[in-house]
Parts: C-alpha cells; sequence; structure tokens
C-alpha cells in the first residue's frame, strides 16, 4: 500500500474477528500516536441497540432502514475515554452484553445499516490521524487505508478473556457458552453477504493468541510509526 499525505495523518485499519482485541489495541494505539479512535464496533452496536429499543424485527429491512435514516450516534473521546451515545442516550455499557453482539452480527449484514455506518466512518476519517477498528475497515470501509492490520486469536482465546470480561462484569456465563457464542458471531460475520470478514489482502497480519497487549501494541506501533515517517508525517 502507498503511503499518502492526508491533512492529519494515516488511515489506520485494524480489522479481525471478535475477542481479538482490536478495541483495546485501537485505543492505546491512537493515544500513543496521538490520533483520534474511530470505534466502528460501537457504532454498529448502537445500531443494534436502538433496533433493540424499538421493538423492531432485524429482518424487516424497511424498518431498519427508516431507524437508520434518523439515528443520531456519536462517539465522544472526551477524557480519554470512550462514550458511545445512540439518539442521545449514553449505550456505552448496555451495547456490550452477548445478546447485543449476536444482534449486531444480524444488523450489520444488512445493506442498509452498513451503508448509513460506512458513510459516517468515512467522513470522520477522510482527513487521516485515525484509527478505525472493526470487520471490514480495510476492505470496504477505507480500502486506500494507508495501513492496514488483521488482528486476531484462536476462538478458544478470544472466549476465556470474553468470558472474564462477562463475568467482571457481573454476567452469569459459562466458558463454554462464550466460546460457543464467539464462534457463532465468527460464522456470521464470515458468511454474511455484504462486507464479511476477511483479512485484506495488504494487511499485516497480528496473532494475540499468546501475547500481551503490550507485546502486541508495541509491535504495531513500530510498524506505524515507519509508516508515519515514510509519510513526512509529524507527529
Amino acid at each position: 500500500m502507498a503511503v499518502n499525505a492526508r491533512p492529519n495523518g494515516l488511515i489506520i485499519a485494524i480489522d479481525g474477528p471478535s475477542g481479538a482485541g482490536k478495541s483495546t489495541i485501537a485505543r492505546l494505539l491512537a493515544k500513543r500516536l496521538g490520533y483520534l479512535q474511530i470505534d466502528t464496533g460501537a457504532m454498529y452496536r448502537a445500531v443494534a441497540f436502538l433496533v433493540g429499543q424499538a421493538g423492531i424485527d432485524p429482518g424487516d429491512v424497511a424498518a431498519v432502514e427508516r431507524l437508520c435514516n434518523n439515528a443520531d450516534i456519536r462517539l465522544d473521546n472526551a477524557n480519554c475515554s470512550l462514550r458511545v451515545y445512540a439518539n442521545g442516550q449514553d449505550v456505552t455499557e448496555s451495547i456490550r452484553t452477548p445478546e447485543m453482539s449476536l444482534m449486531t452480527s444480524r444488523i450489520s449484514a444488512l445493506r442498509p445499516v452498513r451503508e448509513s455506518m460506512m458513510l459516517l466512518q468515512r467522513r470522520l476519517g477522510q482527513d487521516g490521524g485515525v484509527v478505525l477498528e472493526g470487520r471490514d475497515i480495510g476492505t470496504a470501509v477505507f480500502p486506500d487505508a494507508e495501513l492496514k492490520f488483521f488482528l486476531f486469536a484462536s476462538p478458544e482465546e478470544r472466549g476465556k478473556r470474553r468470558y472474564a470480561e462477562l463475568v467482571g462484569n457481573g454476567e452469569r456465563v459459562t466458558l463454554e457458552e462464550t466460546i460457543e457464542a464467539v464462534t457463532r458471531r465468527d460464522r456470521q460475520d464470515s458468511q454474511r453477504d455484504i462486507a464479511p470478514l476477511r483479512q485484506a489482502e495488504d494487511a499485516i497480519p497480528v496473532d494475540s493468541s499468546h501475547s500481551s497487549i503490550d507485546e502486541v501494541l508495541n509491535k504495531m506501533e513500530d510498524i506505524a510509526r515507519g509508516k508515519i515517517q515514510q509519510a513526512g508525517t509529524l507527529l
């Protein structure tokens, strides 16, 4: 991928399956580089929250499209803590339940939802100086991103991480159920017709299965700074 000079820096795309650590790495990498984090997964989850709150059947594409046309999704990175708002409601915690994960996988496969969110994501990130994470950032949202990573880990490892997170939040789940939910989410994301989860040809694969957050972060930061230097972008 050729390195372009955008007004604010590079567009850094981090794709990968659920539970690979994309959100954490994206947040920390953006902070280290002085870039803006755009949590695209949270945006889709916010739409899923509104769909569930309105009692809309995800199979009713016309109703979902009407909702998207009137939805106000906002990310607030103030104080280095991402808050997610949907139609004025702070849904930061509400969108992280297992049920919301599966709902998100369903509605994110719908064309009206993807088109609406991609327009917003492109508007937020077009000038560069951003780190975006999701399933299709490097393949569909910003195929011209200057730097692409594909962050992954085994389903078992991702299930263990998710289980610890859910239990820590007071959820009553089993490890087996959580690993199964992760596997099911992978299957849904990879087999959907619109913008399926896949590694971009020019993405750099990063396996986080047996690495600490710092090890993964340091590796990706080194690569990013090399790209930034190549582009002549000053931090």
